[in-house]
Formats: structure tokens, sequence, C-alpha cells
């Protein structure tokens, strides 16, 4: 594990690469959206840092998503942070990363989520901890095999250059990590998750982070582009809303990032817009096997997408 601490000047183009990021995803989705704008809201952080929350509502195709970037400081890490490392328990902090949720009107076009993120615990006396997280991941309603095919395809195209056990490694985290125990199901079809990222060392690492983040465009507005001309009934739509519910279970339940936003006074407001703006449940509803909402269920497996089978 590398424990130099990066100068201030490698903390800096971390930010600007994330100030970047957020500017780059929000003007393609505002093209591909063809109507919304993302409305920017600047917000400061009383115990330290601050960031930008841009969101867009009532979209052509977009329903409600926001695209936020923040820089926060502490004086002591949550504990959402100190479960898993307990190390980092008592540390001086600051977290910066991009983080994103998108749900569209469309019940064909998948909701998505990414983000990328970096982070820096000190102590006195003790060597510093710094490491790069993230990861993109798709929820669909109306699955397409091919979508799903396209969007690990660029998760593991991108991957390829830092070695071959990247891609199954950190597909398999994102497997796991967005799954609904209490459902016995994953969120979506998954992706990319990772944390901890401290190896080979800095410049490696801030790489890896950098082609997760500049990835999600590539694998998700293809998928918009191909979907959102498809026409849908209100059948659709009620599914979409009650699938939607599966979404808001796990960001209140077992979401990391939300607990650690919640835990660490950040802007509320900021941490839940990956809420969905409608959803909706349903008593111990079961969808026929042969329906189309039932063609959905087996796609809340993981599996290998990439296989030939």
């Amino acid at each position: 594990m590398t424990t130099e601490l990066p100068s201030n000047e490698k903390i800096e183009q971390v930010k600007a690469f994330l100030l970047k990021l957020q500017d780059t995803i929000c003007q393609t989705l505002e093209l591909s959206d063809g109507k919304a704008e993302f409305v920017e809201d600047n917000w400061v952080r009383e115990q330290g840092g601050g960031g930008r929350t841009r969101v867009m509502t009532q979209g052509a195709v977009i329903e409600q998503g926001g695209v936020n970037f923040s820089h926060v400081f502490g004086t002591q890490m949550p504990a959402s942070a100190t479960a898993a490392r307990p190390e980092l328990a008592g540390r001086n902090f600051q977290a910066m990363g991009v983080s994103l949720v998108i749900h569209p009107n469309n019940p064909y076009i998948p909701t998505s989520h990414a983000n990328v993120r970096f982070f820096i615990a000190e102590k006195e006396g003790e060597d510093p901890i710094w490491w790069f997280g993230g990861g993109f991941d798709l929820t669909p309603f109306f699955p397409f095999r091919d979508d799903v095919v396209h969007w690990h395809t660029v998760a593991q195209n991108l991957c390829a250059p830092f070695g071959d056990e990247y891609y199954p490694k950190y597909k398999k985290w994102c497997d796991d990590y967005f799954f609904l125990p209490h459902r016995n199901e994953t969120r979506g079809v998954g992706g990319l998750f990772f944390d901890d990222l401290n190896t080979p060392d800095f410049a490696t690492a801030f790489a890896f982070m950098q082609a997760v983040g500049n990835g999600f465009i590539d694998a998700y507005v293809p998928i918009i582009e191909k979907r959102k001309h498809t026409e849908y009934s209100a059948m659709e739509r009620d599914f979409q809303l009650y699938r939607r519910g599966r979404y808001v279970e796990f960001n209140l339940v077992y979401d990391r990032g939300t607990l650690f936003g919640l835990q660490t006074g950040g802007r509320t407001e900021s941490i839940l817009m990956s809420m969905p703006p409608l959803a909706r449940w349903e008593y111990n509803y079961v969808p026929d096997e042969g329906s189309a909402q039932g063609k959905l269920t087996p796609f809340l497996t993981p599996q290998d997408w990439l296989s030939s089978d």
C-alpha cells in the first residue's frame, strides 16, 4: 500500500479533472435530452468545503437527473467509512468526487448511476492514507441484452490497459455491492465498482479513475439514443415506477455514499437528488414469468454478459 501523501499539485489535478468531468457529462446529457438544461446550485458546508449541484428536471428524455461535484473536509471520518476500515478512525479527511444519477422518462431507457472519488485521511504521527474509488452501474426496467452487452463492453475495454484482472474483479465487486439481500436480487445489471485503490502508484490509480469517469458517457449515451423514441404505454410506466422503488430501497438502506454524505453533514438536497422523482410500491407483487415485466427477472442475477453463449 502506498503511504506517501500526494502533493498539493496532484490533489489540484484531481479536482480539476472532476470539475471538467462534471461539465462534460452535463453538456453531453443536455445535447441528448434536447430540451432541458441542468440548473446549478453552489453550496458551502459549515464544517468545511462545499460543492456544486446540477439538476435537470422535466426534460424530453430525462425526468430527473443530477450531476454533483463536492469537495469536503472534516476532523473525523464518519461511521460509514470507519466500519470497514477502523484504521481511519480519528483522522482528519478530505473527500472530493463527482456523483450522478439519471432517471429517464421512457421505461425503455435504464436508470444509470456513476461516481468517481478521491479521499485523503491523515493523523499526526501516522502515515497518511489516500485512495480512489468509483464505478458505474445500469438499472433497466425492460432490458435488452444488446444494451447490457454494450455497457459491459465499454467497462471491459476501459479496464483492459490496466490489466486483465481489473474488469472481472471490479465487475464482481459491483455485482456484490449493488445487491438487495432482502429481495435476493441485484439492483440492476451491474458494471464496475472499485474502492481503496492506491496501487501501484498515484499516477496509475488516478488514470484508472479518469478512465471510469470518462467511460460513463461512452457507455450510457448510445443506449439513450437507441431507446429514447421507443413508444410506451401506461403499463410500462407503471412497472418503471414500481421498480424505482427498489432503487429507493437500496439507496436509503445500503448505499455507503448516501450514509457518508448524511453522516458528514453534507447538503441533504444534493445527497438525496439520487432519489427518483416518482416511485411506487405494491404489496406482494410478482410479475408473470412470460410477461414483459417478468423478462426483467433473469437479468437480476450476476452473470457473464460478455460470454458468447
